[in-house]
């Protein structure tokens, strides 16, 4: 039996106004997502309309990065409560270089300071922070500051969160295959024994499975070169009029809900 249709897009008029859910109610809901089973075990999230919730509360466009702060923290709260495996955030891309320099010197400096100020806080809980991307790219302060969050938390056991940095998807492909070039150069690979294994295991996310969901904010309908390769077969949640800085757990809640009602045939 074939599960329900299930709408794409998300509509507005289903929301609420960002509020804190009530914590018995909270521990209720994810007692019923366990419950049902079949959780995702990798979840990705663009996290899309900071500059424009900002222009629609008469804020600099820079501050809407600064409110989906706290998105970022109850989301990674949420996921690790439900002990999801992994949560990978689409956080710069290479496309947001080409950014007004005042935003992007904004967005490196809220960067540095979310790494350096909430890493205790993500040790305390048992996530392991992670990073994909071309890393050694971005301003010394972030690397080192990124360096230290990976070193402090490297011992974790609980939600591996994924930050993509100065990531692109082709830009991962091209990394891959030049290291496949270069061991079959080396005589340590034939060309005809490279399968898609090999380029799997030769992306930045090696040690990940493939996220099962993706959810993207704020009502654009594409993937934005985020995860081209691993998001193949990933279900997709796309949230309509749903700022990121409005984003909250019922949100995500609401999205693994509707994963679990799918039927994920991947080609068969």
């Amino acid at each position: 039996m074939s599960s329900p249709a299930l709408p794409l897009e998300i509509r507005p008029k289903e929301y609420q106004p960002v509020k804190p859910l009530d914590p018995a109610e909270d521990a209720q809901i994810q007692q019923r997502l366990k419950d049902e089973g079949n959780l995702p075990k990798h979840i990705a999230i663009i996290m899309d309309g900071d500059r424009r919730w900002a222009v629609e509360h008469n804020m600099p466009k820079t501050d809407g990065h600064r409110f989906g702060r706290e998105s970022v923290r109850d989301i990674v709260s949420a996921c690790s409560q439900l002990q999801l495996e992994a949560l990978t955030l689409y956080t710069f891309s290479t496309e947001n270089w080409s950014r007004p320099e005042i935003e992007v010197k904004t967005l490196m400096k809220w960067l540095h300071e979310s790494l350096r100020d909430e890493v205790p806080e993500l040790h305390e809980n048992n996530v392991r922070l992670n990073a994909i991307g071309r890393t050694n790219e971005l301003p010394k302060t972030v690397q080192l500051a990124l360096s230290h969050a990976l070193d402090k938390t490297k011992n974790n056991t609980g939600l591996r969160l994924n930050l993509a940095l100065n990531y692109g998807g082709r830009s991962e492909i091209v990394d891959a295959v030049r290291k496949l070039a270069a061991d079959v150069a080396a005589g340590k690979l034939k060309p005809e024994d490279i399968d898609e294994e090999h380029i799997s295991d030769t992306l930045y996310t090696a040690d990940l499975p493939d996220p099962d969901l993706l959810i993207r904010t704020s009502g654009e309908m594409r993937l934005s070169n985020f995860l081209p390769w691993q998001m193949v077969y990933t279900e997709i949640r796309f949230v309509g009029d749903v700022h990121w800085p409005d984003f909250r757990r019922h949100h995500l809640y609401d999205a693994i809900a509707a994963y679990q009602q799918r039927q994920r045939r991947f080609g068969g």
